[in-house]
């Protein structure tokens, strides 16, 4: 056994909501100095750690790029190694379905001390978010539950006989599920709950029959989802509180029974500056709640409308190359939070920590980049006074000519003009794809339900590529109409997509951050209101 005096723990963080976080896991995330964490975690949560704590996305999730178990199980090994406390935080509970045994090999190896902290999983969760017992003295007395990720695995015959089940990871799944359960015996009769988003703001349910579901669902996207299957599902109409009953918040129709979990209401002083607005924020999916928060204490009822994905590019190629050869450059060039956390990530995949930049200088856009880079103990050399790439060159300190730049960046939709200004100084710039930035497949529910009641006061954009991909989202929606929702943009750039896609902007920043952008519109209501 090695000496240290690191520990990993290995947390559960329930099936989504904050407030389904165990008190041990709280407390742990408040002392945490790594957090290596899933997919499917809260983004909220990672609000808990200090604002010191290196966090590490390693999540994965289904047809996408994903962090190989191999590395998550180097990186608990060799953060402990360094003495820090280690949170690896996992959706649910660390036992079910959720590779806890591999990683905790890897660290008895290494002779790593651990822990794990049991959470609740989905299994159990949703079901009781829905209304759905799982166990009835009549029509279930045992439950079973199983992945669905591999259905040819899966012991089909034996799982037919028993009376409740409970599929994880089976949305992409559901017609073989379906067709194997009828085909050894269960009735097509027998009924179904599809509960997408189980503990979140974001929860959907759908309920019907195994003859019926896959129709009432088809073209929609179920993931992330715990399905449900057996005669128990029908004492959810009797089971939920009144107001969530059909004809309440629930309704029929092509999804079948459908019910929305919301958080809880919160009351504000009507001279709250922003009472009575309700505004629609498009931001990253897993970006940080901060903004909505400042929003609510604000008085408005903030909604989240996650315009962007962001994830490991197509290929690590270009950015291992230049990782390999960090030595030659003199400037690193960061213009945006995902391009550090993307860029340190990779340097420690590749076996290299922060000696690896002696002799580099770092020059990044905004504060909120250099946040990012001070989290990991490193301080810019350079920031542009006016927080956009468009004033780095024009700012740069010392000339440029002959200097080799690097610069780690998104893999499409990224603007030219800095590699443009940088090469026209006679710099060497070489581009490298650290991440990449998709447009998510769906609208988040609570989103389009107030943009087709125009229940929308306001609609936040901090990209171009947010207004972008919020455009495409909504196109398909006949029924939301923009005329009289005001349009806010973070910065010029973006406002020029404001106006060619949206074909205004209403109000911009004069600081072009997110405190500038609320600045700017508490004095847009303020002056709308005078």
């Amino acid at each position: 056994m090695m000496n240290t005096t690191g520990k990993v723990y290995l947390v559960g963080a329930g099936p989504g909501s904050i407030d389904y976080l165990t008190v041990r896991a709280l407390q742990l995330l408040s002392q945490a100095e790594v957090l290596i964490y899933d997919a499917l975690v809260d983004p909220q949560l990672l609000e808990l750690v200090p604002s010191n704590c290196l966090k590490l996305d390693v999540g994965k999730r289904g047809g996408q790029s994903s962090t190989p178990q191999a590395e998550i199980d180097r990186l608990l090994v060799e953060y402990c190694q360094t003495g820090q406390q280690i949170v690896r935080l996992k959706s649910g509970d660390p036992f079910i379905f959720g590779r806890a045994a591999a990683e905790i090999e890897a660290l008895v190896t290494a002779g790593c001390p651990f822990e794990v902290i049991p959470g609740i999983s989905s299994a159990l969760a949703a079901p009781t978010l829905a209304g759905i017992p799982l166990t009835d003295p009549v029509m279930s007395r045992c439950f079973a539950i199983t992945t669905a990720h591999e259905p040819e695995l899966v012991n089909w015959e034996g799982l037919a006989s028993i009376g409740t089940l409970v599929f994880l990871m089976g949305g992409q799944q559901l017609s073989e599920i379906v067709k194997q359960l009828v085909r050894h015996g269960r009735s097509p009769h027998t009924p179904i709950a599809i509960v997408r988003w189980a503990g979140t703001a974001k929860q959907q349910v759908w309920t019907a029959t195994l003859e019926t579901v896959v129709a009432q669902t088809d073209g929609l996207n179920l993931s992330p989802a715990a399905i449900v299957v057996g005669e128990v599902v029908g004492w959810r109409e009797y089971l939920q509180p009144q107001e969530k009953r059909q004809g309440g918040q629930g309704g029929q129709g092509r999804q079948g029974s459908y019910s929305s979990h919301q958080p809880l209401a919160t009351s504000h002083s009507p001279h709250a500056p922003l009472s009575n607005k309700t505004i629609l924020v498009t931001r990253s999916l897993g970006q940080s709640s901060q903004f909505c928060d400042r929003l609510v204490e604000m008085g408005a009822t903030a909604i989240e409308m996650p315009a962007l994905e962001i994830g490991a590019p197509s290929s690590w190629i270009e950015l291992d190359n230049a990782i390999a050869q960090l030595s030659d450059f003199d400037w690193l060039v960061l213009t945006s939070t995902n391009g550090v956390d993307y860029f340190f990530e990779r340097l420690l995949a590749k076996g290299k920590d922060m000696r690896a930049l002696a002799g580099v200088k770092i020059a990044v856009v905004g504060q909120k980049t250099a946040q990012s880079l001070q989290q990991r103990y490193l301080q810019p050399d350079f920031i542009p006074p006016d927080f956009v790439a468009d004033s780095l060159v024009e700012n740069f300190p010392g000339a440029l000519v002959g200097k080799r730049v690097l610069f780690p960046r998104v893999e499409t939709g990224g603007r030219e003009v800095l590699v443009k200004q940088f090469t026209a100084k006679g710099a060497d710039v070489v581009e490298v794809a650290a991440y990449e930035s998709r447009c998510p497949q769906s609208i988040a529910p609570e989103a389009l339900e107030a943009l087709q009641s125009h229940k929308v006061d306001i609609i936040t954009f901090a990209s171009s590529k947010t207004v972008r991909n919020f455009c495409q989202l909504i196109a398909p929606y006949n029924n939301i109409n923009l005329d009289g929702v005001c349009i806010a943009s973070i910065g010029p750039q973006t406002s020029k997509d404001c106006i060619t896609h949206l074909g205004r902007v209403d109000i911009e920043a004069e600081e072009y951050t997110l405190d500038g952008l609320l600045q700017a519109i508490l004095n847009w209501v303020e002056k709308s209101e005078s």
